[in-house]
């Protein structure tokens, strides 16, 4: 982490479970975080991204859930073509 990103952190104090701390060390002894703030950090980053995705999953379903039948007909041609466009691609090897 650099100075800066240290120099803009919060102090806090709290106390939290045993589950939670061994989580938090084994973050730090798998070398995915260096300190324990780093770790805390980690954690909450990952928090975050598991809930937007999931955000993102209830937005689209709803957004699905409320297609007129000619809508998510018209969406069905446009996943048909464009899945019949992208065989070929190798995404894991397009740069």
């Amino acid at each position: 982490m650099g100075l800066a990103a240290r120099l803009s952190r919060q102090k806090i104090s709290t106390t939290i479970s045993s589950v939670s701390l061994s989580y938090l060390e084994r973050l730090i002894e798998k070398g995915e975080a260096r300190t324990l703030a780093d770790a805390i950090d980690s954690a909450v980053q990952k928090l975050l991204i598991y809930e937007n995705r999931e955000r993102l999953a209830n937005d689209t379903a709803a957004y699905f859930e409320r297609m007129s039948p000619e809508e998510a007909e018209e969406e069905a041609r446009l996943g048909a073509a464009l899945a019949s466009v992208a065989q070929g691609i190798d995404f894991d090897r397009e740069p």
